[in-house]
């Protein structure tokens, strides 16, 4: 299996860096997604600020009661939008957590 101390060596060196490069791509999709979900907050209160204002100026109560459906709906298909997206982003951080371990697997 090991050609001694320095084979050895070698295979730790080799899984170490291994190491190293998937911890890299688990950090650089980890920054993506908490940058996502900064902007998805972001645009998600200012929504809310935005349909806020649009409530206080209804002029009916028929009026009010739309604009509070459609905040609603809207509401509910981004964050719908936005589980599927982070789900997806999850999906590949697995995939690039494990890219630098397949030959490795692939070996044994």
């Amino acid at each position: 299996m090991f050609k001694g101390f320095d084979g050895f060596q070698n295979t730790g060196k080799e899984n170490m860096d291994l190491a190293l490069v998937s911890l890299g791509n688990v950090s650089k999709n980890v920054q993506m997604m908490t940058a996502e979900v900064a902007d998805f907050s972001k645009k998600s209160f200012d929504d809310g600020a935005a349909a806020l204002e649009k409530l206080i100026g209804a002029k009916s109560l028929d009026a009010a009661i739309e604009v509070q459906a459609d905040y609603v709906k809207s509401t509910y298909e981004g964050y719908v939008g936005q589980v599927t997206k982070l789900g997806e982003m999850y999906a590949d951080l697995a995939k690039e957590a494990y890219k630098p371990f397949e030959k490795v697997f692939d070996k044994a």
